[in-house]
């Protein structure tokens, strides 16, 4: 499978766009790019019943966040607080994503 381009990465502020929890923000907890996916803490989460094992002694039932395409979800701009689209650009030779909305450069510079 190819890789697909992300636009948005991890520890970034994401709004789900649609499915079941449609409307609900979250932080992205991991990015997959090679399948397209993100998970998002507290979004598309579902219940596992597992055996007694070495992470979990009593087993039983445990909740937790699956994968999400991440065509349905858009990036929360921290400047303008709201969803946006993810523009490229170049500043000082470096490439950094910038909010369509407002201009402001995403990427935080280290």
């Amino acid at each position: 499978m190819s890789l697909v381009k992300l636009n948005v990465k991890k520890d970034d502020k994401v709004k789900i766009l649609s499915g079941r929890d449609k409307g609900k923000e979250g932080k992205i907890i991991q990015a997959m790019p090679k399948k397209g996916k993100v998970v998002v803490e507290g979004v598309n989460k579902v219940t596992r019943h597992t055996k007694p094992n070495q992470k979990y002694p009593n087993g039983g039932r445990i909740t937790k966040e699956t994968p999400i395409a991440v065509c349905k979800v858009m990036l929360i701009c921290p400047a303008c607080s709201k969803a946006t689209r993810v523009g490229h650009k170049s500043v000082n030779g470096k490439n950094v994503r910038v909010c369509k909305k407002c201009g402001e450069v995403i990427d935080q510079t280290k």
